[in-house]
């Protein structure tokens, strides 16, 4: 018996329980991140966690929990908080070590993290049993977490910037939004900072008026108070989630929190990028304040007021010269799409970087009514939205250079268009990105936000 007491007191570093494999030990650690409750394959929930000390921080070691049932897992507050783990068994596959947590011997404490002043556990499992050198080790993981900034949950994933059609990969970001589309279907809004790549446009023109580009994968417009709460930098991914494949509860994607998606999958649709949560994605909770969520932050913050930072990054260092604005309005600041969409007033006026693309009508001698004046609505595009814009009456005058002969104009339309051919075949798209000026407006001053509209302005197609 009083060996089996010295084995309880012996806590091994995480540097050291790596090189313990297949022998059962005593660890604590503080959560850097952690998953939702899940089913095992079996009849047990399951629970994967990651901890780091101060001897084994830059992966950290996984913790894999198993129970008969959710309520006998950690019930974990928060990441950064501190967890120790008896009788566990040191594993490895495929040249990983992790940590097993068995349900018939092994047990576990919960701590407050660096913030913490109590050292009594928040929750214990029903066999262990707190000694006071646990008083100890908590009190020095605070003190070392409170002095260090830990870059965790930044391996393997990538940047929304970096997407890839078909790509599954990880992913770290900020979940701002969480609505219903069925009884089994959700879609979540998530966010990382950074502007998702421009896609080729596979649509044809010809059918815009019967198949038009859609706005946004989302099958109804978000209220204006939901909308006006999302950044108005970087691209908000919309991200389809079908029950049939989770296993964790939609609830604990809370609103403001960031996690990290593993093996999400990527696509494209309608020309707008979006994603899917399938069978094999995970998802993990992390700190907020790891250094890689920080950085994200900051550059958001920078961003923000930057007025050149709204710039698409894809068009750095300055969009095409496709267009030009008229001198009068150079003052006018860089506004991004979603900007302009949730702005405090209905009738503005504002200058931006974007690329058209759709039009209806489509060819260049339907432009005008049957009076001569000028009507055509295009899709702008950023990576923060799209929205309908208008080139209208004397305001396409201004853009067309008043009333040049269709093949002139023709030919420069098809420039802003992005359109090409390949070996005689029409080729995807690639709309070149334009300076312009945009002002918004009602239709009906009873009923200004439904009716609102946006119209181009002092802005002049050169090529």
């Amino acid at each position: 018996m009083g060996r089996v007491m010295r084995d309880d007191y012996k806590i091994l570093k995480l540097v050291d329980a790596n090189d313990a494999v297949s022998q059962k030990i005593n660890i604590i650690g503080v959560i850097v991140e952690y998953g939702t409750p899940s089913r095992s394959r079996g009849t047990d929930w399951f629970l994967s966690l990651r901890i780091v000390d101060e001897t084994y921080h830059d992966s950290g070691l996984v913790v894999n929990i198993f129970a008969e049932n959710q309520e006998k897992l950690p019930q974990i507050n928060s990441s950064g908080d501190i967890i120790q783990v008896s009788h566990v068994t040191m594993k490895s596959h495929n040249a990983e070590t992790y940590c097993l947590f068995n349900k018939r011997f092994s047990s576990f404490a919960l701590y407050e993290g660096k913030y913490g002043e109590s050292c009594r556990p928040y929750q214990v499992s029903y066999m262990f049993r707190q000694r006071g050198l646990d008083t100890t080790l908590v009190v020095g993981l605070r003190k070392w977490a409170a002095g260090v900034q830990l870059n965790t949950v930044s391996k393997d994933s990538v940047l929304l910037q970096q997407l890839q059609e078909g790509l599954c990969c990880d992913l770290v970001c900020k979940i701002l939004h969480v609505s219903g589309v069925s009884e089994d279907e959700w879609m979540l809004f998530i966010w990382d900072g950074s502007d998702a790549p421009p896609l080729h446009i596979q649509s044809k023109l010809d059918d815009e008026i019967e198949n038009p580009l859609l706005l946004q994968v989302e099958p109804q417009s978000l209220p204006r108070d939901t909308l006006c709460k999302l950044p108005s930098v970087g691209t908000t991914l919309r991200v389809s989630v079908q029950r049939r494949n989770v296993n964790f509860d939609i609830s604990s994607l809370i609103t403001g929190r960031w996690v990290k998606f593993v093996n999400m999958k990527f696509k494209v649709w309608q020309g707008l990028w979006c994603g899917d949560l399938t069978r094999e994605t995970k998802v993990r909770f992390v700190p907020n304040d790891d250094i890689y969520i920080l950085d994200r932050q900051r550059e958001f913050e920078e961003r923000l007021s930057s007025k050149l930072n709204r710039m698409p990054f894809a068009c750095f260092p300055w969009p095409s010269r496709v267009t030009e604005i008229d001198p009068k309005v150079v003052h006018l600041p860089l506004a991004t799409l979603m900007d302009i969409l949730t702005h405090s007033q209905v009738t503005a006026k504002f200058k931006c970087i974007a690329r058209v693309v759709a039009s209806v009508p489509n060819k260049v001698e339907d432009f005008r009514s049957p009076t001569g004046v000028y009507r055509v609505r295009v899709t702008l595009e950023d990576p923060t939205a799209r929205i309908h814009a208008y080139l209208y009456a004397e305001d396409a005058e201004r853009f067309f250079d008043g009333y040049p002969p269709t093949n002139v104009m023709a030919r420069k339309w098809k420039v802003l268009m992005g359109i090409a051919h390949i070996d005689g075949e029409a080729a995807p798209r690639n709309p070149p990105w334009l300076e312009c000026c945009i002002k918004s407006y009602s239709l009906d001053e009873s009923n200004a936000w439904e009716s609102r509209r946006f119209r181009i302005f002092d802005t002049k197609l050169t090529t």
